[in-house]
């Protein structure tokens, strides 16, 4: 008979060499992304090589605000109509941050296409402290506008105290927040966007495991309810941020920021805010009216509000390889740029442009096909079904519109002309989208919203493939 000792010391041993390959495989592949040169890589195998790690964040992006969701709402419907409120506060907060990581991360892409190592490393440490700056007077600022914000977008009495306990948490450690975005927008500056990947899917697992343990109070921790989960996303998000800390200041990622990098530097900070706040307007007013649009569909039945819901839902899950590929044009232009590989940059956006249209198109046209059952696995309601349908059916076949006006924004992005990107957003949601709906909708009902997404998503692709052939680089 074998000792139970026996069991725990080779379970210990399995486990010990299991680690150590695993160890061993990441170093490998990280040796092998770092002598990666995406100025010289062929473009589609530049954009697979960084897009894919991006679609992959963003599912874990999805993944976390789920999992609240998820258990939440098996702690009670307050707790859930709670966090449905703070959700969009959290996102427009960041997106007001995101202008810096966005700055940072073009900035280091040039430079690293320049070979300007020393300068990499400065853009990076003034993009991280001057974020971590803004992150905590946003913080003071914001701490006493939660209840009333919350009390604007409709949170009632009932429900009030807890987004109010969920938001402080948030905002108390919003830094984490924002260094952990800065941490992913310099790296994939840099053009590695698989560490950020790695250190993501563990916050994520974290994330999953902890909740449940501080919202019930399972094993040795109390039951915090909805503070709970607060606390867990804050502290996954932390140790996200300390470990993209060590990759950061160790040269773990290729580059190195030094702590003499990191004082305030006012005449850079006016040099990230020339290319931080047109990307922190673009991200800004998507936040903004995105949920704008909630205040013309709230005017009809539930039934419409419900089949909205699921297909913005439908529609953001399927247009992830774009907001990817959007991502990674943004990069590959600028080092292109920062190496004077002018062509490259340029034939960069044509290509992924092209290719996104034709995929998404593509994808429009199978949701079209399917759209009545893709709703059925969602909702059980006939009458939703019908409804989000016929959404759906009515902005599928532009999919590849958006997409390609989204990849041309990446462009001007890694062209540090990040006005016109925002420009594209602003005129696509604010000009077209959201008067057209706001106007139409009374007059022929829902089909007034589903007719402007369609029309704005057109508009936006004239409009940035115009801008690209005549603006871009001011050629």
């Amino acid at each position: 008979m074998v000792k139970p000792s026996l069991y725990y010391k080779l379970g210990f041993f399995i486990t010990k060499k299991c680690a150590i390959n695993i160890e061993m495989k990441i170093k490998k592949i990280l040796e092998k992304r770092k002598n990666i040169d995406l100025t010289t890589l062929d473009i589609p195998h530049a954009l697979f090589y960084l897009g894919l790690p991006i679609v992959f964040i963003n599912l874990l992006n999805i993944a976390y605000n789920l999992a609240d969701t998820f258990w939440l709402g098996r702690l009670s419907e307050k707790a859930l109509a709670a966090i449905t409120f703070s959700f969009p506060l959290i996102f427009l907060f960041i997106s007001l941050g995101l202008g810096f990581s966005i700055a940072g991360s073009i900035l280091v892409a040039q430079n690293t296409g320049a070979g300007n190592k020393r300068e990499v490393s400065y853009a990076g440490g003034q993009a991280f402290i001057f974020s971590i700056i803004i992150s905590l007077i946003l913080g003071i600022v914001s701490i006493t506008m939660i209840e009333p914000i919350l009390r604007f977008l409709g949170a009632s009495p009932e429900v009030m105290p807890l987004g109010v306990s969920y938001m402080k948490w948030i905002i108390y450690f919003l830094p984490f927040l924002f260094g952990f975005a800065v941490f992913v927008s310099l790296m994939r500056g840099h053009g590695d966007t698989f560490t950020p990947m790695l250190v993501m899917t563990f916050s994520v697992i974290l994330n999953i495991i902890l909740d449940p343990i501080l919202i019930f109070g399972w094993w040795i921790f109390p039951a915090l309810g909805i503070e709970g989960a607060a606390i867990a996303t804050i502290f996954c998000r932390g140790i996200g941020f300390l470990m993209g800390l060590f990759i950061l200041f160790s040269n773990f990622a290729g580059f190195k920021i030094y702590l003499k990098d990191l004082i305030p530097n006012f005449s850079y900070f006016k040099k990230l805010l020339r290319v931080g706040i047109p990307a922190s307007i673009e991200t800004t007013s998507r936040a903004i009216f995105a949920n704008a649009m909630l205040l013309v569909v709230g005017n009809f039945s539930t039934e419409v509000v419900a089949g909205y819901g699921i297909g913005i839902k439908v529609f953001s899950m399927v247009f992830l390889p774009a907001l990817a590929v959007s991502r990674s044009v943004e990069t590959i232009t600028g080092q292109n740029i920062g190496a004077c590989n002018f062509k490259k940059a340029k034939e960069v956006s044509y290509l992924a442009a092209k290719f996104m249209f034709l995929l998404m198109t593509g994808l429009g046209v199978v949701s079209y096909i399917l759209a009545h059952q893709i709703f059925s696995v969602f909702t059980n309601s006939q009458e939703v079904i019908n409804t989000g349908a016929e959404f759906l059916k009515y902005i599928s076949l532009t999919f590849g519109f958006i997409a390609g006006a989204r990849i041309f924004g990446g462009g001007f992005r890694g062209a540090k002309q990040t006005t016109l990107a925002a420009m594209i957003a602003f005129i696509t949601m604010g000009i077209i989208r959201f008067p057209v709906s706001y106007f139409l909708s009374p007059i022929i009902g829902p089909k007034g919203i589903w007719i402007a997404f369609a029309t704005s998503n057109i508009v936006g692709l004239g409009v940035a493939l115009f801008w690209f052939k005549n603006k871009f680089l001011y050629n």
